[in-house]
């Protein structure tokens, strides 16, 4: 039986995950306000990621926690939740006994990047090696694609413009600069952990561009 808990189910490649779910074990879902859950394998709890509770008993985790500067409105805050809500939730998960854990990054994290979203995603990823799971997954994806309005965020008129410009130039941008949808993130996401490859794995945009047809 291959329990599996998962942070950040309502945003949208948790959204993805819990669709591409396929079972027959359950997924647990932990999230901070009230959400459907889809199939009897989901079971949904509601919690507060700044002190979470003792987790069910669990053997792989996945974390698709994380906002942006725009929607956090301080860098403290940003950091709070794609930095330290991810690392409790790792820690949680562990004390649950997960021994396979994969997280949603960022194409180009690194600690050392004076870019401050980079950054903080590089400290994450440092930071989570540290927990020395059996097998860790860091999904870099590229710019996401995914439909943000019908979870009730705000449109990122940005973001379309980037799709709308790269899409007739896909053939010409390397892969691991391609946008991406949410959906192949998770389907990666899964497969990935699947493939349970002890030490850590760092997928870069390009192979969860391969890895989620």
């Amino acid at each position: 039986m291959t329990v599996a808990l998962l942070a950040g189910g309502s945003g949208l490649i948790g959204r993805e995950l819990i669709a591409a779910w396929a079972g027959p074990d359950p997924l647990h879902v932990l999230v901070r306000k009230p959400m459907p859950a889809p199939s009897r394998l989901v079971q949904v709890h509601v919690v507060s990621f700044r002190k979470l509770p003792p987790l069910p008993p669990a053997e792989e985790a996945y974390c698709c926690l994380g906002t942006t500067l725009a929607a956090a409105g301080s860098k403290e805050a940003f950091r709070s939740v794609d930095m330290d809500a991810v690392l409790l939730f790792a820690r949680a998960a562990q004390a649950a006994g997960v021994r396979r854990f994969a997280v949603v990054s960022s194409l180009g994290a690194d600690p050392r990047s004076s870019n401050f979203y980079s950054r903080v995603k590089g400290e994450m990823e440092a930071a989570l090696a540290t927990c020395k799971f059996d097998s860790l997954v860091l999904a870099r994806p590229s710019l996401l694609i995914g439909d943000r309005e019908s979870l009730g965020q705000e449109p990122r008129w940005g973001e379309r413009m980037a799709v709308a410009l790269a899409r007739p130039l896909a053939p010409l941008i390397p892969a691991r600069w391609r946008p991406i949808t949410a959906a192949r993130v998770a389907r990666a996401l899964l497969r990935a952990a699947a493939d349970a490859r002890p030490g850590v794995r760092i997928v870069e945009s390009s192979e969860l561009q391969r890895l989620g047809r």
